[in-house]
């Protein structure tokens, strides 16, 4: 994804343009190129996936390909922007099924094959492990313990969940430790020590997760509380 500036790049026989706020898909056997559109320069951010863990979270259907790589800027999956923004934060074993379910999913939309439909969703077993999440979301459990209490492999409960829940199972743990956040900061508790309490690595971690998902710090949350 470009953040800052033009990035161009020679591929598929063409020259192509990437602007601020679009991504761009490519393909590992295809050659290319890359440089600034301009003299200003560009910034960017990138993850490189090996195709198997991408047919891993498609459940062995065929992989996609995308003819035109360029993905506009309105069609940019706010999932995809999320998992670049957040290549700086510390990615455990979910992280992992998320941040591959997401560019599988995104391999998909901009494909020209259309989607296949998915499995009928194993509800029960998610909702074993939705409970087994909020019951105690400052743990952080290995996706093992998911997998033996749902009976489920992690690739489905990955892409199941999501598709049961309308979020991750990464997403859904950080809002239930949000929560606890907000309740100990509501109840007078330090920043740092809500923290720590709910289970952040420390208090600049929880402070960007809070931000990010309520447009404001913990800090200026609990001073429009009083």
């Amino acid at each position: 994804m470009t953040l800052t500036g033009v990035q161009t790049f020679r591929y598929r026989g063409e020259r192509r343009h990437c602007l601020a706020g679009e991504g761009h898909i490519l393909h590992p056997d295809e050659l290319h190129d890359g440089g600034a559109g301009t003299e200003e320069g560009f910034g960017y951010r990138i993850i490189y996936v090996d195709p198997s863990l991408v047919q891993q979270a498609l459940g062995g259907r065929p992989l996609p390909f995308v003819a035109n790589p360029v993905i506009k800027r309105r069609d940019m999956e706010p999932a995809l922007i999320a998992c670049l923004n957040d290549l700086d934060e510390p990615i455990g074993d979910f992280e992992r099924l998320d941040i591959a379910l997401v560019i599988a999913g995104a391999l998909e939309k901009h494909a020209s094959a259309p989607r296949q439909k998915q499995a009928p969703l194993h509800l029960a077993s998610l909702l074993r492990v939705r409970d087994l999440i909020a019951d105690d979301p400052k743990v952080q459990r290995p996706v093992k313990e998911f997998e033996r209490i749902s009976g489920l492999d992690r690739w489905t409960i990955a892409r199941q969940f999501r598709a049961a829940f309308g979020t991750s199972p990464t997403r859904f743990r950080t809002m239930r430790q949000l929560d606890l956040v907000r309740r100990m900061i509501n109840g007078g508790l330090p920043l740092c020590d809500a923290a720590l309490e709910a289970g952040f690595a420390d208090q600049s971690h929880m402070s960007r997760m809070f931000k990010r998902t309520y447009g404001l710090t913990p800090a200026k949350w609990a001073a429009a509380l009083i």
